[in-house]
């Protein structure tokens, strides 16, 4: 019998065994047994075939419902076309030419199998092209049959193309009797208290169960593995960052804080005012702050932040805010300055009572800059610096760094942010902010080391904004009116910003080539739009997307052949930057003043990112074309408008965070989706659901539904090497909690786990191999 650790090129051979740790990355006999099936199929039941998600590898169980061999180049070509059915629903198979012989004998009508493949579209009908299949038993067959297909219950297993269910099921019969083996790490009176499995007999019911109720069983006895385990390394964590020093951060009384606060033109919220209250009440303390600061777009978590760093500032300390962006820390940095005035012209000439020094560190910058910086940090002389990765080299020292700000956590790791912490004389308080709401449970297991804040109501001043999905293929005369939109905005003397996936470049000529004709016949379906406003309302100035129906050119930009590709079951290159600028100021937006921003610009001179930036938000640009590289911190008050193109390609949370980027003023904001993909698919749900809420917290929950748990773990946990794979973070709130305390409990009366030599072994298995320095790490 193999061991849990044993390579599964000797267990299974070689050739499976590079492709399940290419595909799948399954190494050893243990990854493979908590690789666990999907769902399973009773015998006798079909798949619902309707509700197969586009461009994913699926496994269905169907029954050959009709078989058809057309020819084609004169009797040359073979295409096989098998239709098979769940009942309620029809989905076709393809076969072309050599692949035709085999499945033509095999799947005869009313032949029930498993097939596997990836979904893909083709004349606006699901298909599965040259799928792999496996011949099923019927009933009175199935009672005689052995191992895998013994149960009544068929597992499906997460598969690829290149490794099928039923391969990995008879991959696991060969090593679940090394389940055996598996070291328990739950504590035997938590898991009798609770009634839970032992680990070798949920392991064996997963994957062979009999009934539903052990499947239910074993679920959840490996969703508390899972959340317990975690728990347990982020206990650790947070009891020895409690068991640090640190210097207590009071801000003088009649200091630089007091002097700020009193030239605010505005009132804080009342959350800003509570958050402020608690973070004040951390820094007072004499061990490490360790606080996350979550909230709504535009909720004011900058001059939350700000204010800490102030308050740390007036205690004699520094303070440093990490940015993930060059054009993030500089809009902050401009940001910064300009709300506090003289109060940051600190070390200069007749600079204010209790100013500092506010400075800006990037990798971009000058030599003759970066000393200067460099040297203004080591003396003390700055007392606030905000900078990207840049902060976290060696050459960076500090005189005395108080206070870590982290923006935008999700796009750094533990590691990261620890890196910067650790150039405190002793370790600094630290304030990490996110702009994407997210709820309480993913809280608890993703930032399980921080205590949270959060900020749920926005500023006095701040309008709503209309979000509108624009279906470009299906209305194009939507998309011409969401051009006119953009027109009305700047008539009217706003200004409008146009997100696209992609920058492009002159090498890449897929879609320069049709922008000028996508925008042209996009003008022209323009101009056709008001001869119909009368009977289908086009002349509507509130709504972007009441227009008449019709035929068109997609979103109008690209090569006419590529307009709806994706939805077609093809690639279309996502749209561009550079391409859809050149379209616009030729085609539909002629006229106006257009400006492009994007990643690869260099940040400086009169043609960078910063100039862009302040020419925009001076009002000398009508139009913003950019990447998401303005998808936070970027606030221009006169931007009313937003267009993103080919939003099926963004993610929930980025959508609602680029469309937080108007509406920031005291005019209405507008943000248009636009996208080629069908009425039906689930891209088109996805928009729906943004445009049918401005609720984050909300959106946060449907983002995290469509997503798999383990990219919302890694994103922030990168110490971590294993994903959750039955813990769904959404709904096992309880599970979360639960295990929060009993992991929190644990940890206290044993730090080191010494009495655990099983949960020991399973954290090591969860952390990669710097666990030791992760868990550490101050």
């Amino acid at each position: 019998m193999p061991t849990l650790d044993e390579p599964l090129k000797k267990v299974l051979g070689p050739p499976t065994a590079k492709v399940m740790a290419e595909h799948l990355g399954l190494h050893t006999v243990g990854d493979l047994l908590h690789h666990y099936p999907r769902r399973y199929a009773e015998r006798g039941e079909l798949t619902r075939l309707a509700e197969l998600p586009l461009d994913e590898h699926v496994t269905v169980v169907a029954r050959v419902a009709d078989a058809r061999v057309h020819t084609f180049n004169a009797g040359r070509g073979k295409r096989l076309e098998v239709t098979i059915t769940d009942g309620s629903g029809r989905l076709q198979l393809v076969f072309f030419g050599r692949g035709v012989h085999k499945p033509q004998h095999d799947l005869l009508p009313g032949t029930r199998a498993m097939f596997a493949g990836k979904v893909s579209v083709f004349n606006r009908k699901l298909q599965l092209a040259h799928p792999a299949y496996e011949l099923l038993a019927e009933e009175s067959d199935a009672r005689e049959a052995a191992g895998t297909w013994a149960s009544s219950l068929l597992p499906i297993y997460p598969a690829t193309a290149k490794l099928e269910s039923w391969k990995i099921a008879k991959a696991v019969d060969a090593v679940l009797p090394s389940a055996n083996e598996a070291l328990d790490p739950l504590p035997d009176s938590l898991r009798e208290g609770r009634g839970l499995l032992p680990l070798p007999e949920a392991l064996v019911k997963i994957h062979r169960p009999q009934s539903k109720a052990e499947v239910e069983a074993a679920r959840d006895r490996l969703k508390w593995d899972e959340a317990f385990v975690l728990q347990t390394a982020l206990a650790r964590r947070r009891h020895a960052d409690a068991q640090l020093p640190a210097v207590p951060r009071r801000p003088a009384p009649d200091g630089l804080l007091t002097a700020f606060d009193a030239r605010l033109p505005f009132t804080l919220t009342e959350g800003q005012q509570k958050v402020s209250r608690e973070i004040f009440d951390d820094l007072a303390t004499d061990h490490p702050m360790h606080r996350l600061l979550q909230g709504e777009v535009g909720s004011g978590k900058t001059m939350v932040a700000l204010r800490a760093m102030l308050a740390v500032v007036d205690a004699g300390g520094q303070a440093a805010m990490l940015a993930p962006t060059e054009v993030l820390a500089q809009q902050h940095h401009r940001s910064i300055t300009e709300m506090m005035g003289d109060l940051a012209s600190g070390g200069t000439l007749g600079a204010a009572e209790h100013a500092t020094g506010v400075v800006l560190l990037t990798g971009s910058m000058g030599a003759a800059a970066r000393r200067k910086v460099l040297l203004d940090l080591v003396t003390g002389e700055a007392g606030i610096v905000i900078g990207t990765h840049a902060l976290i080299e060696d050459v960076v020292k500090f005189h005395d760094l108080g206070l870590v700000v982290v923006d935008e956590q999700h796009r750094f790791g533990v590691e990261q942010r620890d890196a910067l912490r650790s150039k405190g004389a002793q370790p600094p308080h630290l304030l990490v902010m996110t702009a994407t709401p997210i709820p309480r449970t993913v809280a608890m297991t993703v930032f399980g080391d921080l205590e949270t804040s959060v900020l749920d109501q926005l500023p006095a001043g701040r309008s709503p904004i209309a979000t509108h999905v624009v279906p470009a293929q299906d209305k194009p005369h939507f998309l011409a009116r969401a051009w006119e939109r953009v027109r009305e905005e700047v008539a009217a003397g706003h200004q409008a910003y146009v997100v696209c996936p992609r920058i492009g470049d002159e090498e890449e000529t897929v879609g320069a080539k049709g922008a000028k004709k996508g925008v042209k016949a996009g003008a022209d379906a323009a101009k056709g739009a008001k001869g119909a406003k009368g009977a289908k309302g086009a002349s509507s100035r509130t709504k972007a997307a009441e227009d008449a129906d019709g035929a068109g050119p997609g979103t109008g930009f690209g090569a006419d052949e590529d307009a709806g590709a994706e939805a077609a079951g093809d690639k279309r290159p996502p749209l561009a930057v550079l391409d859809v600028a050149r379209g616009l100021a030729e085609g539909p937006l002629a006229g106006l003043r257009i400006g492009i921003l994007h990643g690869r610009m260099a940040p400086d001179g009169p043609d960078g990112k910063d100039a862009v930036m302040r020419r925009f938000a001076a009002g000398e640009l009508d139009v913003l074309v950019a990447t998401t590289v303005i998808e936070v911190g970027v606030n221009v008050p006169n931007a009313t408008a937003m267009v993103i193109m080919d939003a099926d390609r963004f993610g929930v949370s980025q959508l609602h965070q680029l469309r937080g980027r108007v509406g920031r003023g005291s005019a209405p904001g507008l943000c248009l989706l636009v996208t080629d993909m069908p009425e039906a698919s689930p891209a088109r749900a996805r928009l729906g659901a943004v445009a049918a809420t401005l609720d984050g917290f909300e959106l946060s929950r449907v983002d995290l539904e469509q997503r798999r748990e383990g990219d919302v773990l890694g994103q922030a946990q990168s110490g971590v090497r294993s994903s959750l794979r039955m813990l769904a973070v959404i709904e096992d709130e309880q599970i979360i909690a639960e295990a929060r305390e009993e992991a929190t409990a644990v940890v206290a009366a044993d730090p080191a786990l010494e009495a655990h030599p099983a949960l020991r072994t399973a954290l090591d298995a969860l952390l990669d191999e710097e666990r030791e320095s992760y868990l550490e790490k101050g």
